[in-house]
């Protein structure tokens, strides 16, 4: 079975690069830089870089090495780059041109675009006409001929696998946003009510509306605020304050209201990933005071949990939950029973800044050997699925049901070592089972006899099925 991500980024290098030349152009060759099957795998530079600095100059989830690691499904992230990435603390001149460059991989024509940014609504039409020049294109690549299909809802998904020729080829792309920034077409002045919910309408009315939104991203949006998630070089160069761990606006209300409306469109739900604590928390009871009994799921597309039981008791129970990130761009325990009580999704993603703390990355076993990599690795996936499955079943609820991968990839992560780009999901899976295995036959026996399941299906569950039964009940 074929292999889901609910959260990356093929566009971010190809769209980025065709400002080098033409801009906003996919090109059908594969060869080119600005087209979205171009296949840059890592080299031993490459890995070394990766490695010792957390940078990736390799594409990770472009559709070529999509295609190679059987990755069928994706949920493909529009995002205009944020203004204040490049407007920093090493200034705009040359020098910051070329670290942030080198960081990304997008190339100094669209720093220098994004530098000079003043309409983000117009640069995410600008990537979402990207995504469609190459809709149902064939094209023929590494290992054979495939195209990208984009979704527009569940039902077309499975008409094409029954009916396309070229069915067991296709990359499905289930278009969302990150970040509602985006709905700003004019950072020159103060936010008006009217142009973003103008521009909100708009996309719920695109032939392939976002099947959700992540509400709020890096920096302050005017619309709810956002949890502190920059770190390295670019946390360092960055301020993330304005705005950071504040609540709704009332604007953000207002285009919230109107996102979860079903007389304008569809209703697009929310990815609660990046948002305040504060945020989730008046989010979750606006779901319960405004949407009692509305089947609106609670998502976060890319995440981890923290290990704490709440913002408001955030003691830490667990041994496992002590191996974790114990910052709130993570998620608390009280906030993952929300998620799995909605019929939600929590993916996983696979940034090892995020998904485990300092020692216990620097307790992670090392070796030569990929098979010996890849397994201690995983690992530190295993104890993120572990903990959440833990949790649900100790709240008697369905422990493996909610559990799924966002991978992050191209979004400017430090992947896993041994899981680089997409094209190592089967190798995840794989020895992400044998600690589900091994955990089976000692703690897992605790578990409630609902939630006695095998390996195989674990997995099976987490890398494939949840995925799909989230689009069959919500797409």
């Amino acid at each position: 079975m074929s292999f889901i991500d609910f959260h990356c980024h093929p566009s971010m290098k190809p769209y980025g690069r065709s400002f080098s030349s033409q801009i906003g152009r996919n090109s059908e060759d594969p060869q080119h830089v600005n087209s979205s099957w171009h296949y840059d795998a890592p080299n031993l530079f490459d890995r070394g870089l990766q490695l010792l600095c957390g940078i990736s100059k390799f594409t990770q989830a472009d559709f070529t090495t999509l295609a190679f690691g059987d990755v069928r499904i994706i949920f493909a992230s529009l995002y205009p780059v944020e203004r204040d990435f490049f407007r920093n603390k090493l200034g705009q001149a040359v020098v910051s041109d070329l670290v942030n460059d080198f960081i990304t991989g997008v190339g100094k024509p669209r720093v220098d675009n994004i530098q000079n940014q003043n309409n983000y609504f117009q640069d995410l039409e600008l990537e979402y006409d990207f995504y469609k020049q190459l809709n149902n294109v064939q094209v023929t690549t590494y290992s054979g001929d495939f195209k990208y299909v984009i979704a527009s809802s569940y039902s077309q998904i499975q008409r094409c696998r029954d009916t396309d020729p070229l069915r067991d080829n296709i990359i499905f792309v289930v278009p969302t946003i990150e970040g509602l920034h985006s709905l700003n077409e004019n950072l020159s002045e103060e936010p008006h009510e009217e142009q973003f919910l103008a521009n909100l309408l708009k996309v719920k009315t695109w032939e392939f509306a976002p099947a959700f939104v992540t509400f709020s991203h890096h920096f302050y949006n005017h619309l709810c605020g956002h949890a502190k998630s920059l770190t390295g070089i670019v946390g360092k160069a960055t301020d993330q304050r304005d705005g950071m761990n504040t609540g709704f606006t009332a604007l953000g209300k207002s285009v919230l209201r109107e996102l979860l409306s079903e007389s304008n469109g569809r209703r697009i739900p929310i990815d609660i990933k990046h948002m305040s604590p504060q945020g989730r928390k008046e989010y979750f009871q606006i779901l319960k005071s405004d949407y009692a009994g509305q089947d609106i799921p609670i998502i976060v597309s890319h995440g981890a949990a923290n290990g704490m039981k709440s913002m408001d008791d955030p003691t830490i129970e667990s041994p496992t939950g002590m191996k974790f990130l114990h910052e709130d761009i993570n998620f608390y325990d009280d906030e993952i029973l929300e998620i799995a009580r909605t019929k939600g999704i929590f993916a996983l993603q696979l940034d090892e800044r995020r998904i485990a703390n300092t020692q216990t990355l620097k307790a992670v076993k090392h070796s030569l050997f990929m098979n010996k990599i890849r397994h201690y690795r995983a690992e530190l996936v295993w104890f993120q699925i572990q903990y959440i499955a833990e949790l649900l079943d100790k709240n008697n609820l369905p422990a493996w049901d909610a559990i799924a991968i966002g991978s992050d990839y191209e979004g400017i992560i430090n992947p896993l070592n041994g899981y680089l780009t997409a094209e190592t999901m089967a190798h995840l899976e794989e020895y992400t089972e044998r600690h589900a295995h091994n955990y089976l036959q000692s703690a897992g026996k605790n578990l409630k006899p609902l939630n006695q399941i095998n390996a195989d299906e674990i997995v099976n569950r987490v890398f494939h099925t949840n995925g799909l039964d989230f689009l069959r009940k919500f797409y």
